[in-house]
C-alpha cells in the first residue's frame, strides 16, 4: 500500500524504546526519528540475513542520481557509486571491518598498531609492548622489539676505562640472566677482551695485562616473565598456537580468525 508523503513535525517512534538522546518533554529534538531496527537502505536484496542494527546497500531509486564523486572531500577518481557518504566528521566506537580498500585523502592516523597484509604475510610497522615496571612502583616500562625466535630484549653501547658494564634496574625484575648472550667489539686495538662473569646487575669484563677497555656492546636476554615462544607450530592461524595466546599481541590475528 502506497502512501502520500509524510511530515512528522516532531519525533517519529518505530517500534520500542526510549531514545534519551533525542531529548524528553519539552527538550524534545524536533524532526527526529527513533527506529528500532534492523533497519535496510538501499538495495534489500544485498542483506538476506540480519547483519547490523543499519544495513546500507546500493540504491534502487531510479529517481535519485547516485553519486559517483560525493563532493570536493571524497577520493577523485572513484568510478564505484557509494552506498554511504558521509559529510562531515563520523565516528566509530568499537571495531571497523572493511573487506574492500580503505582509501584516506589525508591522513590515517592510529594510536594502536598499524596492520597490512602483503605478499600473504602480516607485517607491522613497529610491535611494542608497554607493561608495568618490573622494579619501580608507579611506573611503566616500554619496549619496541626486533623480530626473532624467542622473548628476548636488548642494550647496546660503549664502555671505556671500566671493566664493568652496568645492566638496567628493571633487568632483575625481567630477564633470567642465565640467557644472556654478551658481544664485544674492541675499538682502535686488539685488547684481548673477555668476559670473565656476570650476574643480574653487571656484566665484568677482563682484558690482557688489565689494559683499559674501549669496546662496543651488544647483550640479549631472554625475559622470564611467561612461557617460552614456540616459533614454529602446526596450523592455519594463530588460534592453533599450542601455548598460551593471552600473553601475546599479534598482528592480523583478527583477520586470520575473522568468519
Amino acid at each position: 500500500m502506497k502512501v502520500p508523503d509524510l511530515y512528522v513535525g516532531k519525533r517519529l517512534f518505530v517500534g520500542e524504546g526510549n531514545p534519551i538522546a533525542l531529548g524528553l518533554g519539552p527538550t524534545e529534538a524536533r524532526g527526529s526519528a527513533y527506529i528500532e531496527g534492523p533497519v535496510i537502505l538501499g538495495d534489500p536484496g544485498q542483506f538476506p540475513i540480519v547483519q547490523a542494527t543499519l544495513m546500507v546497500g546500493p540504491s534502487e531509486n531510479s529517481e535519485a542520481t547516485t553519486p559517483i564523486i560525493a563532493g570536493a572531500h571524497c577520493i577523485t577518481g572513484n568510478s564505484t557509486p557509494y552506498s554511504l557518504c558521509v559529510r562531515g566528521n563520523a565516528a566509530v566506537f568499537d571495531n571497523f571491518d572493511a573487506e574492500g580498500n580503505i582509501s584516506a585523502g589525508k591522513n590515517i592516523v592510529a594510536q594502536g598498531e598499524v596492520m597490512s597484509r602483503c605478499g600473504g604475510h602480516i607485517l607491522s610497522a613497529k610491535k611494542n609492548f608497554d607493561i608495568p615496571h618490573p622494579t619501580k612502583q608507579g611506573w611503566r616500562l616500554r619496549h619496541t622489539c626486533p623480530e626473532g625466535p624467542s622473548n628476548d630484549v636488548y642494550i647496546r653501547g660503549r664502555v671505556t676505562s671500566k671493566f664493568e658494564i652496568d645492566l638496567p634496574s628493571y633487568w632483575e625484575g625481567l630477564v633470567d640472566e642465565r640467557s644472556l648472550t654478551i658481544t664485544l667489539t674492541p675499538i682502535g686495538a686488539h685488547q684481548d677482551v673477555i668476559v670473565k662473569r656476570w650476574d643480574e646487575k653487571k656484566v665484568y669484563l677482563q682484558s690482557k695485562g688489565n689494559m683499559p677497555i674501549d669496546c662496543f656492546y651488544h647483550i640479549f636476554a631472554e625475559r622470564k616473565d611467561g612461557e617460552g615462544l614456540i616459533a614454529e607450530y602446526p596450523g592455519e592461524s594463530p588460534e592453533d598456537y599450542p601455548g598460551d595466546n593471552n600473553q601475546y599481541s599479534i598482528s592480523g590475528y583478527h583477520y586470520d580468525i575473522k568468519g
